[in-house]
C-alpha cells in the first residue's frame, strides 16, 4: 500500500482507492492545506484564477428529476421556463463577459440531450463565441458520438457534464438517467477530443463517504476532467433538498484540497454556492489549490457574487485574473507545464 508521502506526492494517477482518499482528506487541517498548497504551485501561478461567466440559454422544463434543480420539470420552484436565446443575444452576453475580464463563456441548456433542431442554432453560437476570442465551454445534457464530433468540429472547448455525486448516492439524487450515462457521456467527449469539465456537488444530504466517491470517480476516470467544478448546493425552495441541512464550512474546504492532491494538474472550480460564502471561506479555498470561479451575479438560475465583489476579494488577496490564449492546435497538457487542453496561460509556475 502506497505511504502517505506517496499519496500526496503530487504524481498523476487513476487508481484511488476510497481508503487512500479517505487517509488524505482526514489529514491534520494545516497539513491538508499545506500539501494541496505545494502541489498547487507545481502547476499553477498560485496567484492567478481562471474566470468563466456561465449563460442559461434555455431555461426550465427539463425533464430530469435531479433533486437538486430548479429547472426540473418535476418541481414547482416558481422558475420561468424560456425558449432557446436567440445567438445574437448570446454574442452580446459573451461580449459582455468578455469586457469585464472573463476568459471562457459557458453557455447551459435544460434538456436531457440536446434536441436536433435546435443543435445547429447551438453550433452557431460556439461559433460566434469563439470568433470574439473567447473559450467556448457547453452543457446539454447527454451526448452521443456524433453530436460530440459536432460540437468538436464546431470549435468548442470544453463541455461540462457533472456525476454530481458518488456512484452509491447517485439514485437517492436522480432516477431519470443513470451513472453510466454520464459516464459515456464524458467517453464521447473525451473520443472526439473536446476538454472535459466534470465536477459535482456537496451538501446534498450525502455522508462523507460519499464525497470522497465523487472524488475518486472523477480521479479514477481515464483522464482527469481538465476542469473539476466543486458546488455547494443551493438549497431552492420546492426542491426535494430545500431542507437539507447545509454542508460545514471546513468539510468543504477539505474536499477542494482533497480534489486539488488527487488531480493536481486539473482546474479546480469553486461553482454554486460562492453567494453564501465568506471572503474567509474563499480564501481559504484558493489557498487549498481551488483556481477557476465563475464570474458574473447569476449562475443559470441562482445567485452568485457581483463582480464588483470579486474583484475587491482579489485585490485583498493578490489574486488576479489569469490570462489566456487560445492556440490553434491542441497541446498535450502532460508535455507542457502551463497548458491544459491546447489552452496556454501566461505567467506560470514553473
Amino acid at each position: 500500500m502506497n505511504t502517505l508521502s506517496d499519496l500526496i506526492s503530487g504524481e498523476v494517477r487513476n487508481n484511488w482507492t476510497q481508503e487512500q482518499v479517505e487517509a488524505i482528506f482526514n489529514l491534520p487541517f494545516n497539513d491538508l492545506l499545506y500539501a494541496a498548497q505545494t502541489i498547487h504551485r507545481k502547476h499553477f501561478n498560485p496567484n492567478e484564477v481562471q474566470t468563466s461567466t456561465l449563460l442559461s440559454i434555455k431555461t426550465g422544463a427539463c425533464p430530469e428529476d435531479c433533486a437538486y434543480c430548479p429547472q426540473s420539470g418535476h418541481y414547482n420552484t416558481g422558475l420561468s421556463k424560456e425558449q432557446l436565446m436567440a445567438i445574437e443575444e448570446v454574442l452580446k452576453n459573451a461580449q459582455k463577459a468578455k469586457n469585464t475580464g472573463a476568459t471562457r463563456f459557458c453557455m447551459g441548456a435544460a434538456w436531457r440531450s440536446p434536441r436536433e433542431k435546435d443543435f445547429p442554432v447551438v453550433l452557431e453560437m460556439i461559433r460566434g463565441v469563439k470568433a470574439l476570442g473567447l473559450e467556448t465551454c457547453v452543457t446539454l445534457g447527454m451526448l452521443n458520438e456524433a453530436q460530440a464530433q459536432e460540437l468538436k468540429d464546431a470549435g468548442l472547448d470544453y463541455y461540462n457534464h457533472n456525476l454530481d455525486t458518488s456512484a452509491e448516492y447517485y439514485e437517492q439524487i436522480i432516477t431519470t438517467r443513470t451513472y453510466k450515462d454520464r459516464l459515456d457521456t464524458l467517453q464521447n467527449v473525451r473520443d472526439a477530443g473536446i476538454n472535459v469539465c466534470a465536477g459535482g456537488i456537496v451538501g446534498m444530504g450525502e455522508d462523507k463517504s460519499d464525497r470522497l466517491g465523487l472524488l475518486r470517480e472523477l480521479a479514477n476516470l481515464p483522464e482527469h476532467p481538465q476542469s473539476v467544478p466543486i458546488n455547494m448546493l443551493v438549497a431552492v425552495a420546492g426542491t426535494p433538498l430545500e431542507n437539507v441541512e447545509k454542508l460545514d464550512t471546513f468539510e468543504f474546504i477539505r474536499t477542494i484540497a482533497t480534489a486539488r492532491i488527487m488531480m493536481p494538474k486539473s482546474y479546480v472550480r469553486l461553482s454554486a454556492g460562492r453567494e453564501d460564502m465568506s471572503e474567509e471561506t474563499q480564501a481559504l479555498c484558493f489557498n487549498a489549490g481551488a483556481n477557476s470561479i465563475f464570474y458574473g451575479d447569476t449562475l443559470l438560475t441562482t445567485a452568485n457574487p457581483e463582480q464588483n465583489k470579486d474583484e475587491l476579494l482579489f485585490k485583498k488577496l493578490g489574486i488576479v485574473p489569469e490570462q489566456r490564449e487560445v492556440t490553434q492546435q491542441p497541446v498535450d497538457a502532460t508535455q507542457q507545464v502551463g497548458s491544459v487542453g491546447g489552452v496556454r496561460f501566461t505567467n506560470a509556475a514553473l
